[in-house]
């Protein structure tokens, strides 16, 4: 759009009037949609709330500065942007307040995230691309502070992979790396470490960013000069200025109730970015919060009489109405009327999203009552049951928690009672829980046809004079192929670009591919991640490398909060099929060496978890992923790229399956279940234990989230009647979580002939060198004397006591 003084020059001064009374009306309507909805809260329909009044109108100038196929990665106060960009009805707003779960009705997260969190699909409903250029984009917003900066970073790097790769062919995705990833954050959150590591990033990669800074002077409670050096965010981010010797940010400041200042300045911001692909900060400065943080608090409590009186006076919406009124654009009384229209009109809208949300649970109400009334006469508890369909009746605007709760109670009261009745009510229970379950929990993993446990396996082809070769050279052939095969897949990390990565396994590839595809990075690993995110999300294929598995924790917030949960909260309607690729297992030492793995898997749930054992299994995998839009991790061996294994003549083409367990040695007398590096001593221990009589079967777990999908492993318990789990992680981490999947998921317990037995590292970390190692994690005596007292227990005689 143009900016004030574009409008007024090439356009009448009625149509410049309509178009500043278009935004006027915008921001009231966004101003009355937060008054209500802290009252929504307040009477108890909502259950928290928080919003964006005080903001309106520099978000009405960074809509102007918007343009189909930008991008937004924001603060959760940008409703009024959403709403100036018709993305966001009021409608709509109400509707995420009340946490409707139909997607049609509140599409920005279909009532799985709080209200104040907006998406765009990106995605159609089988799971597609749509066409990204041609429409206004928002990656769905996280609540975590700064959080949503590194996913910035990649956002905006995506515009630079699109301009400079010719071969990329990207229409849905790019037009020639023409878009601009606008990014949001308060005054209070720039004191996240997040927010330094991707301005840093940003100002590195010089890339088409724009970050605004809501300055409102406090961060909840308190105030900048607790927040921020000398309270002046932009005064310390002077260093990063741009100057005609240096490449940097360009910093731009406005007053944010200064219409007319705000949108030339986003206007300029604009043309900056996405003419030169530099990176602009906006520091927008003196804006109010009308109802404080939240609908938890007051901002009574701990702002002073002044400022609130200041905050009065310099209300943005306050100060565009005297604005308007002082350039003649409209009188007092018209904005009056226009006042009060919008405001019957967003009462209007909040009605019907609360009627709309609460008609289908009204009618499962009535429903339930009904089933109630029926039970109450067919049983002999008959009037217990009454009283409970007389406590569901006086609930007059019930939740599907308080329908159920009263269905499951009346249940207890009919337990042996077999009745048509009673059958009735269970199936009616069982049938509202199959088909509301679902809008809770669907869409943690890719659930199209795209899928990475829809990939057919492929197994590697071994020519007949197949070369024993270390196991990076099959890693980095397979990259080769893959940078070869998908032009639109690209590598970044630590040392991956120059010098092949640590490991060598992209040795050569950069000069090969280029400094883009093959890219080195900061020491940064939280907006290592970020930039994955950002790029999977813009349609590209990256491939993210956290150098050490432990690593992993700079970035675990990023992992766990964004990553692990993209696909969840827009209900598969964007997707981020990002690659980490790292390295972990066995290495001497309390550094890089895997005994995160249990807090990892249950912190990054949405993201797949691959153990591969070796580095044919690990190519296989990447190979798998980039035929899928799931993300995932995989932790290869880091004592494996030094090992002989005999090379594919398939590279690039076979695959590792997700979720599928391998059986690596047979045996009749117990089932021995690890991965990695560990699994190389159970394998050494399995051959060592046959000389004392005992047959044990080996199983490569392989993939650790999704887990032994087709149940392989209760299958060999069955058989051998015994199980011992060996894992280098600490006790009750990663083998407590396979322990649980093998007894309470695949209910292996009912063919256990002996207690199931997990054998894990200390609970401390490995101590440096050989002896360290020895005497922290499981070695194969450790896990031979396991699996012996085992067989001891069973049979003192045939096993006599080892030690």
């Amino acid at each position: 759009m143009q900016s004030l003084t574009d409008l007024k020059d090439n356009i009448s001064f009625d149509d410049f009037k309509a178009e500043v009374l278009k935004d006027y009306k915008v921001a009231i309507t966004s101003r009355e949609c937060s008054l209500l909805g802290r009252r929504e809260v307040l009477t108890g329909k909502a259950k928290f709330g928080i919003f964006g009044d005080g903001k309106e109108v520099p978000q009405l100038a960074m809509a102007k500065a918007f343009k189909k196929g930008d991008w937004r990665s924001g603060y959760y106060r940008d409703q009024t942007f959403m709403m100036a960009l018709g993305e966001l009805t009021a409608e709509q707003f109400f509707a995420g307040l009340y946490a409707n779960t139909n997607l049609d009705l509140e599409p920005m997260s279909a009532g799985r995230q709080m209200g104040g969190h907006f998406v765009t699909h990106s995605l159609d409903e089988n799971g597609n691309w749509k066409d990204l250029t041609s429409q206004y984009n928002s990656s769905a917003d996280i609540s975590p502070t700064a959080g949503q900066m590194p996913r910035l970073l990649g956002l905006a790097q995506a515009s630079k992979i699109f301009k400079e790769l010719e071969h990329i062919n990207a229409p849905k995705f790019s037009k020639n790396g023409n878009e601009v990833a606008w990014g949001t954050i308060g005054n209070a959150s720039t004191s996240e470490g997040l927010f330094f590591e991707t301005i840093n990033a940003a100002g590195v990669l010089q890339v088409p960013m724009v970050t605004s800074i809501w300055d409102d002077e406090y961060g909840i409670s308190v105030h900048a000069k607790y927040q921020t050096t000398k309270e002046n965010i932009s005064e310390i981010l002077k260093g990063f200025q741009r100057d005609k010797d240096n490449k940097g940010f360009e910093i731009l400041r406005v007053k944010g109730w200064d219409y007319a200042n705000l949108v030339e300045t986003y206007m300029e911001a604009g043309a900056i970015a996405r003419n030169e692909h530099v990176p602009v900060i906006i520091h927008v400065t003196e804006l109010t919060q009308p109802q404080g943080h939240s609908t938890s608090g007051s901002h009574e409590r701990y702002k002073t009489g002044e400022r609130l009186q200041w905050e009065s006076e310099h209300d943005c919406n306050k100060k565009m109405r005297e604005w308007i009124i002082e350039n003649n654009i409209a009188t007092n009384e018209t904005l009056i009327d226009i006042e009060r229209t919008i405001k019957r009109e967003v009462k209007q809208q909040k009605n019907k999203a609360w009627n709309t949300f609460l008609a289908p649970i009204e009618k499962e109400k009535n429903e339930l009552v009904s089933l109630m009334q029926g039970l109450s006469k067919s049983s002999t508890n008959g009037v217990f049951i009454s009283k409970l369909k007389e406590s569901l009746e006086t609930i007059n605007e019930p939740t599907r928690k308080d329908i159920l709760s009263h269905g499951r109670k009346a249940l207890r009261y009919v337990i042996g009672e077999s009745t048509t009745e009673s059958t009735i009510l269970k199936n009616w229970i069982n049938e509202r829980f199959e088909n509301v379950q679902n809008d809770f929990s669907s869409h943690l993993y890719c659930e199209t046809d795209k899928s990475a446990l829809h990939v057919t396996e492929v197994k590697p082809v071994y020519n007949d004079d197949a070369e024993l070769v270390d196991g990076r050279v099959i890693i980095r052939d397979n990259f080769d192929a893959i940078f070869s095969k998908h032009p639109e897949a690209l590598v970044f990390g630590e040392d991956t670009g120059n010098i092949g990565d640590v490991n060598q396994g992209l040795e050569g590839l950069q000069a090969k591919y280029g400094e883009l595809r093959i890219a080195d990075t900061g020491i940064r690993e939280a907006t290592i991640i970020g930039q994955g995110i950002g790029l999977a999300l813009r349609g590209l294929r990256p491939i993210a490398e956290i150098q050490y598995l432990d690593y992993i924790l700079y970035a675990i917030n990023v992992i766990s909060d964004d990553l692990a949960t993209t696909h969840y909260r827009t209900k598969g309607r964007q997707k981020a099929p990002l690659i980490i690729r790292t390295r972990g297992h066995r290495l001497e030492g309390i550094w890089h060496s895997g005994s995160q793995m249990g807090g990892v898997l249950h912190l990054i749930r949405g993201v797949m978890v691959l153990v591969p054992r070796n580095m044919t299994k690990a190519a296989g995998f990447y190979n798998t992923l980039l035929e899928s839009d799931d993300p995932a991790l995989v932790v290869e061996c880091l004592n494996g790229y030094r090992l002989k294994e005999r090379q594919p003549a398939n590279m690039g083409n076979f695959k590792t399956p997700v979720g599928v367990v391998e059986t690596t040695k047979e045996g009749s007398d117990i089932t021995l279940v690890s991965y990695g590096s560990t699994l190389r001593l159970v394998e050494e221990a399995a051959k060592q234990l046959t000389t004392v009589g005992i047959d044990a079967e080996v199983i490569d777990i392989q993939s650790l989230v999704p887990f032994d999908i087709h149940h392989d492993i209760v299958k060999s318990i069955a058989k051998t009647n015994r199980v011992v789990v060996i894992d280098e992680d600490v006790p009750g981490g990663a083998s407590a979580y396979i322990m649980d999947k093998i007894l309470n998921e695949q209910n292996a317990f009912q063919f256990l002939d002996s207690a199931p037995k997990t054998l894990s590292a200390k609970a401390h970390r490995p101590a440096y060198g050989n002896d360290g190692d020895y005497f922290s994690k499981p070695s194969a005596e450790d896990i031979f004397e396991s699996v012996y007292d085992v067989m001891h227990e069973l049979n003192p005689t045939d096993f006599p006591k080892l030690r």
